[in-house]
């Protein structure tokens, strides 16, 4: 199995770096009142002039046909891979969209030189869980079974990438694949995922949750605003198709990249998803980036984190963690919490699509 790089070496975040770290957290924000605030400011950056990508904008119909599923696919300025990236964005599953991400999916397209693909799920609370998990699955099967029916050129290996509530999205479409007996991702990318339901610091069984869940980028607050948006009955939040730590079977996974970031309050779930994973059998690196913020995958180039987060993504894409004979190796800090149910609880109803021209 995968080998992880190891964060010991790696000398820690002095008080000086920190206080410069903290002018780029957020504003405190009430997101149960303010999500509408934020996708206004997000429509307004993705106005601004941006480098020129080459994109072509698809739809999926839903199954049950009562919606379109926009998709967006980036092509690379060089393309080195037949992989297609198939993307799931953050922001809790209430912001974000294919517009406010287009740079961060054009800079993925160029870094690894694949076809990104991005998805427009549907966004909370208009549209509450499960709503944007099935958006994800009906695409993710689709793609799966016929990648030329969803418009994607030359597709070779499928990756499932998402970034935060989008990696929760992407760990959980391959739970669903796999209990409905569909085709899965060979690959998943999950970039500092959310995968637990407690981000208490008074509760929650994760070091990081108290380290950091007040100090940058993403609050513990935030977090438990986005659950109560995304998903209103506490008791639902449980399932393991909301939190994929609870899952009791975590067999038959895609090869896995984790990616944290060192001083996000996510770090220590996600890195305790991967291991999870590898005791249950599959094939996972975990790498935690240092001094890195939560979300450092939407930064501009030159920033350091996202360089050195491609650097670990380009090399699990090309290198020997991705194949079958891959080593085993060991986890960073952060332990696994307990599971309570399988990942077939709470069924979302999902269905493969069909493609709208």
């Amino acid at each position: 199995m995968g080998t992880d790089r190891d964060p010991s070496p790696r000398p820690p975040v002095g008080p000086l770096a920190r206080a410069v770290l903290s002018l780029f957290a957020a504003p405190r924000l009430n997101m149960l009142e303010d999500y509408p605030k934020v996708r206004r400011i997000q429509r307004q950056l993705a106005s601004l002039p941006v480098q020129r990508y080459r994109a072509l904008d698809r739809q999926i119909m839903a199954d049950d046909g009562t919606h379109p599923i926009p998709v967006r696919i980036f092509e690379p300025r060089q393309r080195r891979r037949d992989d297609v990236l198939l993307f799931f964005h953050g922001g809790g599953w209430v912001t974000g969209d294919i517009d406010s991400y287009t740079p961060a999916c054009t800079t993925m397209a160029d870094l690894t030189g694949s076809v990104v693909a991005s998805v427009d799920y549907r966004l909370a609370p208009e549209h509450p869980f499960p709503a944007g998990l099935q958006d994800c699955y009906q695409v993710a099967h689709l793609l799966l079974d016929d990648p030329h029916r969803a418009g994607v050129p030359d597709a070779g290996r499928i990756v499932l990438v998402g970034d935060s509530a989008g990696a929760n999205l992407a760990a959980v479409v391959s739970l669903l694949l796999r209990d409905r007996g569909e085709r899965g991702a060979d690959h998943q990318i999950l970039l500092y995922p959310v995968t637990h339901w407690d981000h208490d610091p008074a509760t929650s069984p994760f070091p990081s949750v108290r380290e950091h869940g007040r100090d940058y980028r993403l609050t513990d607050s935030e977090v438990q605003d986005y659950f109560e948006l995304y998903c209103p009955d506490p008791a639902q939040r449980r399932s393991p198709l909301v939190a994929p730590l609870m899952a009791t079977d975590l067999s038959r996974q895609p090869t896995t990249l984790v990616v944290t970031a060192e001083l996000d309050l996510l770090r220590d779930e996600g890195e305790a998803y991967g291991s999870a994973l590898r005791e249950a059998g599959n094939t996972v690196v975990i790498d935690r980036v240092p001094a890195a913020l939560h979300g450092f995958i939407t930064l501009p180039r030159f920033a350091r984190p996202l360089r050195e987060g491609y650097e670990v993504i380009n090399d699990f894409l090309d290198g020997p963690a991705a194949g079958a004979d891959a080593d085993a190796g060991t986890a960073p800090d952060g332990g696994t919490a307990p599971g309570a149910g399988t990942a077939s609880d709470s069924g979302t109803g999902a269905g493969s699509g069909s493609e709208q021209s």
